[in-house]
């Protein structure tokens, strides 16, 4: 019974490896050129940096506790508003007026 062996040889390449970095190299110079080409026509067309600007909402929360009412939450969520707005919103998102004790209300401020 005979046995056929493969022999490979090493696959030559056509360039030398100097040739293939400076490759490597320009390509890379010509990539960063690019992104930067970019980030530069988004700032003239009035896009902003990547990072979010402004302020972070607050965001609070409040555990609802025995004899709450939405009057009462809507103070303490929001002390510094009028509350009918914000008991206006809290109803609209929940879809009902009664609260009960233990549940957790988080509010987003604006």
């Amino acid at each position: 019974m005979a046995a056929v062996i493969a022999v490979q040889r090493p696959v030559r390449s056509r360039f030398r490896r100097s040739v293939l970095w400076r490759r490597r190299i320009v390509a890379g110079v010509i990539a960063l050129g690019v992104v930067a080409t970019a980030g530069r026509a988004a700032a003239a067309l009035g896009g902003g940096p990547l990072a979010a600007s402004g302020a972070a909402p607050s965001v609070t929360t409040y555990v609802v506790e025995p004899g709450d009412t939405l009057w009462t939450v809507a103070e303490r969520l929001a002390p510094e508003s009028d509350p009918r707005p914000v008991v206006d919103a809290l109803v609209e998102a929940r879809g009902s007026a009664t609260v009960i004790p233990g549940e957790t209300i988080t509010w987003v401020a604006d």
